[in-house]
């Protein structure tokens, strides 16, 4: 399938002539410019010859620039750098609510450091406005930090209005024109501001080099210290390579500026025009003011817009800012706008360049225009492709914005909620919604009760048997980590019928009902809705003798903890969606997923165990705190012996992470003492929420041995992974 690139504001690719340019500095011209001899000086010139070419680019002089390794940084020595430089003048700084992290983030930095911060608010255009800008103003007032245009909605600010209030108050004025440097006249004279911020990778040059303008009589004070490079203003060998790339992108953006404006107007009202006819209730954000000529920044109403993203296929756009796309919560940029919640939520980001053809916009429209219909069940929009995606081409993870246990609510959400609820008042209720246990439990007879538990969720893998397979592996756990033998099922299912055919479902369905079979039970019957997404799930019955019921509390000073599988799925299961994994690993990971704890139960219930419980969505550590909450017993954590699966570690390092992990780590952190070795990438892996994993198991320490004996000739990749003590009671302590 052809692959269209709608994502100009991320980042744009480095252009034949930028990479021609930078090559001979990957080989003959390697010198350090620093150097006197011969082989120093060419790199010299070089560096030189590129802060012209970029002074030229936004008309100032040469010795005005300076270099950094990206926007980000250049927006940290500006605004760090003018704010503790200037501190004896006062300690007062004035943004906007819609800037960039690499500005918002300083500023919050600064407010930690005794510094004040004032966040001007936009009107519903995006536009800082005059007067909010001379209301904010104090004797105190230093700087003033207002982005030149928007990175999600393309807005641009009057910044030559705005510096003609600073510079009448003698503030000094600093600019993020990451956006706009390239893509529109950006003339720092015209402008008047002292501080610029330019990051190459948006106007078609290298990643990791940018460079920050700095005005005659501005003082900074340096962010990294070292030998005296760039003017004694930043220390460290200047990166030659990029520096150069820079410096040619600059001349190329100079030279086709105004082609580039004039193309990409054209594509983006074509694009604008042609969605607005096909849906007349969208919203064009900022379409009342200037804007980049490349970026549209369009809401969808009642559509998610990370779901639409993924379901779109061959066409990458932004669900807001490139920074946030795994993120589903409305961007501060929106929220300032007072974009109303059922068009922000559906807010997505195209923006076009250089390579970008109107050919591909109309067949970008045309799959913008399925989905979008696919999703809303919009009858009235004119289609001129087919809808339906064929079987064997569909990846059933792009059509979710969740997968598996990660989507569940917040731990911490969900227990605010439950606390307001009544507990049962039925005697024959033996474990209820009071407790944090698997399953429900209901006496039937003195010798018999019944066990119950329901559990769904979104597609976990791209295969559809699998889904189903792991899905059900998933729900039968909950009745396994009770003890109790499962009788019968029933299905749960959420179906996008208009998106995907019924092969998928069927496929699903055959996956869930051959794991039933291995089980040896039953499905019944159940229930179907039309969704959106793709969900599945069951209500799986089982049996148990009362007195023999296994619930997640009950640990005994001094019994051992062990669990049945490795760790690790939510991470890998995210690296699957964005297509990073192995085939080993994903086939081994999906394998695991889809292994019953049928033998882990059995096994266990051979010996002296005191509490069960399975790891599922909250985590290893979130599942071991209700083990021990409100309990006279902590647990004791070896990381050292805890299976993770392979790359794991390597993704989230990467920062491929659910959200779900990420809150799971912050409900449990109060509850949790970390060794302090311990790194994030480590306390993230033990928080991780889990799909269909493993039995954490309590055990008499006399038959801990034994017990893990068994469970690994059985096949199982079962580790003990610590002890139950008394020495910090409801907590759980990580050693390293």
């Amino acid at each position: 399938m052809t692959q269209i690139y709608l994502d100009y504001n991320a980042t744009t690719p480095i252009i034949e002539e930028v990479a021609e340019a930078m090559k001979p500095y990957l080989g003959a011209l390697f010198g350090n410019p620093s150097s006197s001899h011969s082989y120093g000086i060419e790199t010299k010139l070089a560096v030189e010859k590129a802060r012209e070419q970029i002074s030229n680019l936004i008309n100032c002089a040469p010795e005005n620039i300076v270099f950094t390794s990206g926007g980000s940084e250049a927006n940290n020595y500006a605004i760090k750098g003018y704010a503790f430089a200037n501190q004896h003048k006062g300690n007062h700084i004035i943004t906007s609510a819609v800037e960039h992290p690499a500005v918002i983030e300083v500023c919050r930095f600064l407010e930690t450091k005794g510094f004040e911060v004032t966040y001007l608010p936009v009107n519903a255009d995006g536009v800082v406005e005059e007067e909010n800008l001379k209301l904010a103003i104090k004797s105190s007032t230093i700087l003033v930090s207002i982005m030149h245009a928007n990175n999600e909605v393309g807005v641009i600010q009057p910044i030559a209005q705005l510096v003609n209030i600073a510079k009448a108050n003698n503030i000094a004025f600093h600019t993020d024109a990451a956006q706009s440097v390239g893509k529109i006249e950006v003339d720092v004279q015209t402008m008047d501001v002292d501080l610029l911020t330019i990051a190459a990778h948006k106007f078609y040059g290298p990643k990791g080099i940018g460079a920050l303008y700095i005005a005659n009589g501005i003082k900074l004070e340096k962010l990294i210290h070292g030998a005296d490079h760039e003017r004694n203003l930043r220390a460290g060998t200047e990166n030659i390579l990029e520096i150069v790339g820079m410096g040619k992108a600059s001349e190329v953006a100079k030279r086709d500026l105004q082609k580039n404006i004039n193309s990409n107007i054209e594509l983006r009202n074509f694009l604008e025009s042609n969605l607005s006819i096909a849906f007349p209730n969208i919203k064009i954000n900022g379409i009342g003011v200037k804007r980049l000529p490349n970026t549209s920044s369009i809401s969808f109403p009642k559509v998610e817009a990370n779901t639409l993203i993924a379901s779109m296929q061959g066409v990458a756009a932004s669900a807001g800012a490139a920074c946030h796309t795994d993120s589903i919560d409305v961007s501060t940029v929106l929220e300032a706008m007072a974009i109303p919640l059922d068009y922000a939520m559906g807010t997505i980001r195209f923006s076009v360049g250089k390579y970008t053809t109107k050919e591909e916009i109309i067949i970008a429209m045309k799959e913008v225009k399925n989905k979008v219909k696919e999703l809303t069940k919009d009858k009235e929009v004119i289609i001129d492709v087919p809808t339906m995606i064929a079987h064997d081409d569909v990846r059933l993870t792009n059509f979710t914005s969740g997968g598996g246990c990660a989507c569940k609510l917040r731990p911490q959400d969900l227990e605010k909620v439950l606390k307001k609820l009544d507990k049962p008042t039925d005697a024959k209720v033996l474990v209820g919604k009071e407790s944090s246990d698997d399953a429900c439990v209901y006496s039937l007879t003195d010798d018999l009760a019944l066990v119950q538990t329901l559990d769904f969720f979104t597609p976990i893998v791209d295969d559809p048997y699998y889904f189903g397979a792991i899905a059900a592996t998933n729900a039968l756990s909950d009745i396994y980590a009770m003890g109790a033998k499962p009788i019968f099922a029933l299905n749960i299912v959420g179906f996008p019928q208009n998106r995907l055919p019924l092969t998928i479902l069927e496929e699903i369905l055959r996956g869930a009902q051959d794991k039933a079979k291995e089980a040896g039970i039953n499905i019944l019957g159940g229930h179907s809705i039309d969704d959106n997404e793709p969900k599945y799930g069951m209500v799986v019955s089982g049996v148990i003798h009362p007195d023999k019921i296994m619930q997640n509390i009950g640990a005994h000073n001094g019994d051992m903890l062990i669990l049945t599988k490795p760790i690790g799925t939510g991470i890998i299961s995210s690296a699957v969606k964005k297509g990073v994994v192995s085939d080993k690993t994903r086939d081994f990971v999906t394998q695991q997923m889809a292994t019953l704890n049928r033998i882990a139960s059995e096994t266990m219930l051979k010996y002296d165990v005191h509490a069960a419980t399975d790891v599922t969505g909250f985590g290893l550590l979130g599942h071991l705190r209700e083990m021990v909450m409100n309990t006279e017993v902590g647990a004791e954590l070896d990381f050292n012996k805890v299976p993770f699966f392979d790359d794991a570690r390597k993704f989230a390092t990467a920062g491929i992470i659910p959200a779900g992990s990420k809150n799971n780590l912050k409900w449990v952190n109060d509850d949790i003492i970390f060794d302090a070795q311990l790194s994030d990438v480590d306390k993230i892996l033990l928080a991780d929420a889990q799909t269909s994993g493993g039995l954490l198991i309590a055990v008499n320490p006399n038959e801990a041995d034994e017990l893990l004996s068994e469970l690994l000739n059985k096949g199982l990749k079962a580790s003990l992974i610590g002890k139950f003590s008394d020495a910090n009671p409801g907590k759980i302590r990580v050693l390293l």
